[in-house]
């Protein structure tokens, strides 16, 4: 038996002595819309910034769990006159947690795949020249999705980063609302 516990200790002592512990932070340029029956399909352009961790356990493992303010929503046409075109516009910002999985296919590629939960902090509607409606009592506060991507790594410490981030929830309130998130990320980051 204790031949057993030394060769487990043995194991997690040399895991740990591989293991990585790095540092940083990204910001970044999303293009981000809702997708589901219910909304049209307007992209618009939104940011990103956070902070991160990555473990790497061994040469071809990671994980990086992060932490990201990012501006998502979309907007889409309501009507056209003429030259006049009213757009109806959401901005919901959210706290975003995704927990990436990360594969390196080399030492300077991965390929990146986690789920990740966000926290609706803020909520509005623009309805063309009109002031903006705040409609957090209609938006859910809680979402769920799952995230796909790459990060290259420029050099030891500089990444750029792509992902999609599907949302798997609706985003508004209602069983009858079909809206997910959707978010389409390049970043920019660096790791200390």
């Amino acid at each position: 038996m204790k031949k057993v516990f030394v060769l487990i200790a043995a194991a997690i002592v040399s895991m740990s002595a591989m293991a990585q512990v790095q540092f940083g932070a990204k910001v970044g340029v999303d293009a981000t819309n809702f997708w589901g029956k219910d909304m049209p399909h307007g992209m618009q352009l939104n940011y990103q910034a956070g902070l991160l961790m990555e473990y790497k356990f061994t040469p071809k493992f990671a994980i990086a769990p992060e932490v990201v303010f990012a501006a998502q929503g979309g907007k889409f046409k309501l009507a056209e006159i003429g030259d006049l075109k009213v757009e109806n516009k959401y901005t919901m910002n959210y706290i975003n947690v995704p927990v990436m999985f990360k594969y390196y296919v080399s030492p300077e590629f991965s390929i990146d795949l986690g789920p990740q939960v966000g926290f609706n902090v803020y909520s509005k509607q623009k309805v063309g020249d009109l002031d903006a409606a705040d409609i957090k009592d209609f938006t859910k506060s809680v979402d769920f999705g799952v995230g796909l991507g790459g990060t290259y790594n420029l050099t030891e410490n500089a990444f750029i980063q792509a992902r999609y981030t599907m949302g798997m929830t609706n985003a508004f309130k209602g069983e009858a609302n079909d809206a997910k998130n959707g978010n389409i990320q390049l970043a920019f980051g660096m790791k200390f």
